[in-house]
């Protein structure tokens, strides 16, 4: 098994979640990293699943059932989910996490993290929970884990919840900067708006020009009235990241903004023939 996959899910990875539980965007895969090895069988097999995944399945299977242990099982929980079936790979993901009695308990809390993942994503948030209060049973000062499990809670609208997860977190990680722009998010959820606006200004204190944090920004600002700042935001964030998801929402919101201000300053109607 590849030590590597105790490392943290990167913050790209989270911050789609976000954006599936804030505002319906799905999210991307489940984190794997690499095992330094790009001729191991299993990250070939990974790597196969993002491009061809009902090759990686069948190649996976056949590897599981010749011995290929963990590594296989592994591939064919990711070529799952990249066929889209996120609740088999869930499970899947869960069973293999399960079987890992001999394994480290980091690990282990990842795989459990990745069925998490997956949960989320088939929109069981519920069982996302359930996959992380596991991991974090293992590793309970994990801070990585603790946001992914207030990214379950927040797409279960316990938003509270959420918020209990997020100051754990930034507690133990206080500079951690993704923190603070999902706690931004649920405490824009409640209508707190003050304090979310706390939290994302010191989220772009920490991480200056981040597109989820100038997106989560620019929704504070439309909600406080400032329509003006709102568009700023949301603009940047389409040049920033185009083509990210963090883009996709903010044009999706600018296109809603000009739709209101159309609606509320119709064009007149030439006179005379144009």
């Amino acid at each position: 098994m590849s030590r590597s996959l105790a490392n943290s899910a990167p913050a790209s990875r989270r911050a789609a979640l976000l954006l599936a539980a804030l505002t319906g965007i799905v999210a991307a895969s489940p984190a794997v990293a690499a095992t330094g090895d790009p001729t191991s069988e299993h990250d070939q097999c990974v790597a196969e699943a993002e491009t061809n995944p009902q090759a990686a399945l069948a190649r996976a299977k056949q590897w599981s059932n010749s011995g290929g242990g963990f590594d296989a099982d592994h591939c064919v929980a990711m070529a799952l989910y990249d066929m889209k079936q996120y609740a088999e790979a869930a499970r899947a993901f869960e069973k293999l996490a399960r079987s890992m009695t001999n394994e480290g308990l980091t690990d282990q809390a990842r795989i459990f993290d990745q069925a998490g993942q997956a949960w989320l994503v088939a929109e069981q948030p519920r069982s996302a929970k359930s996959a992380f209060d596991a991991a974090l049973r293992l590793t309970p000062n994990d801070p990585d884990l603790l946001i992914d499990r207030a990214e379950a809670l927040a797409a279960a609208k316990e938003y509270w919840s959420a918020i209990d997860d997020l100051n754990r977190a930034s507690d133990i990680a206080p500079k951690k900067a993704e923190i603070y722009v999902y706690r931004a998010a649920a405490y824009r959820a409640l209508d707190a708006l003050p304090l979310a606006r706390q939290d994302i200004d010191y989220n772009l204190k920490l991480a200056p020009n981040n597109p989820v944090g100038l997106l989560e920004r620019g929704n504070i600002r439309r909600l406080q009235g400032d329509v003006a700042g709102a568009r700023g935001d949301w603009l940047s964030v389409a040049k920033l990241a185009p083509g990210s998801p963090s883009a996709a929402a903010a044009e999706g919101n600018l296109a809603r903004l000009g739709k209101v201000r159309e609606q509320q300053f119709p064009r007149k109607a030439k006179d005379g023939p144009s």
